[in-house]
């Protein structure tokens, strides 16, 4: 007999996206052929982020060298050539949207001899050249685990690194294509702290593929053994009914997204984000990883000025 595929519950509902910002990021986006995640991966959170000035930008095209289960981005096994004028029209849109806090993103591309990551890297240098003013958080590929071209990102200066573990380790060669992995994904995030060890980093993970809540404590526990500052958990949605994408196996309850945010701050992450649609580009994240980089480049307060000695007393 075949399963049921469960109901979608009432909490997963997200509004309709629309307003004038939001429809300059798209409409500015069509006109230069940027590519963005929050479209390609049908992100629920749209409207809200490109509201409120937070956009999540796909660069190296819109097709990916790698078939992950998850994923609704296009795959193939080579890439769309590089635009080299894509890191200047970034750059400008990014500067002429006056957005305050941009993640930057890109499909895999191991058909590259570099996988992208100078590519990436220019498109950073453009975002800091033509709108100084923007906090710039990236999503890397894993670039299968090769140190210079985790050096290469760093190097470029973003306020914060993520890379995604996706899900717990049973079930990554189920969820994830072949070439990536549970123990690479955790090396590169290792590798970043590593490099920058005042640097930010973050990850992410899916639940509702099948997960207990010991699998999720261990993923977290393995996050927080690398350095992992920031994390997001949130509900898979199935992007297709193909038998490529996987079906969601529970929607998991708003009660139980809670206590994985209660486990994780307890474990020592500056910030979890969990919730049935929050995605690892999630605007309330955005805003507290915004607050948080601000209060770091405040300088500290002055030291008050010790109590003068008192007058010794005249004979």
């Amino acid at each position: 007999m075949e399963r049921r595929r469960p109901a979608h519950p009432p909490w997963l509902k997200a509004k309709m996206p629309g307003g004038e910002r939001y429809s300059r990021i798209k409409a500015r986006a069509r006109e230069l052929t940027l590519h963005t995640v929050c479209e390609e991966a049908r992100c629920p959170n749209i409207g809200e982020c490109w509201g409120g000035g937070t956009a999540t930008f796909m660069v190296m095209g819109d097709t990916c060298t790698r078939g992950c289960r998850f994923c609704a981005v296009n795959t193939r096994r080579n890439g769309l050539p590089l635009d080299p004028d894509e890191p200047a029209k970034l750059g400008r849109t990014i500067a002429e949207m006056e957005l305050d806090y941009v993640v930057l993103t890109s499909v895999d591309r191991d058909d590259l001899p570099d996988q992208g990551a100078g590519h990436f890297a220019a498109c950073i240098a453009a975002i800091r050249a033509h709108s100084p003013g923007t906090m710039v958080e990236v999503l890397i590929p894993d670039f299968r685990g090769e140190r210079a071209l985790v050096q290469r990102i760093v190097d470029a200066g973003p306020e914060v690194i993520a890379h995604n573990v996706e899900t717990v380790a049973r079930l990554t060669p189920t969820v994830r294509d072949p070439r990536a992995g549970y123990q690479q994904s955790l090396d590169v995030l290792a590798m970043l702290k590593e490099m920058a060890p005042q640097g930010l980093t973050k990850s992410s993970l899916m639940v509702g593929l099948g997960e207990t809540v010991d699998e999720m404590d261990q993923a977290m526990r393995d996050l927080r053994a690398v350095g992992c500052d920031f994390l997001t958990i949130g509900q898979y949605l199935r992007p297709t009914q193909k038998d490529a994408h996987l079906p969601v196996v529970e929607y998991i309850t708003p009660e139980a997204f809670a206590d994985y945010e209660r486990r994780g701050l307890a474990l020592g992450f500056l910030y979890v984000a969990s919730g049935p649609l929050v995605r690892s580009s999630y605007k309330a994240g955005d805003l507290f990883i915004r607050r948080y980089l601000q209060a770091r480049l405040e300088p500290a307060p002055e030291p008050a000025a010790p109590p003068a000695p008192a007058s010794e007393p005249r004979a």
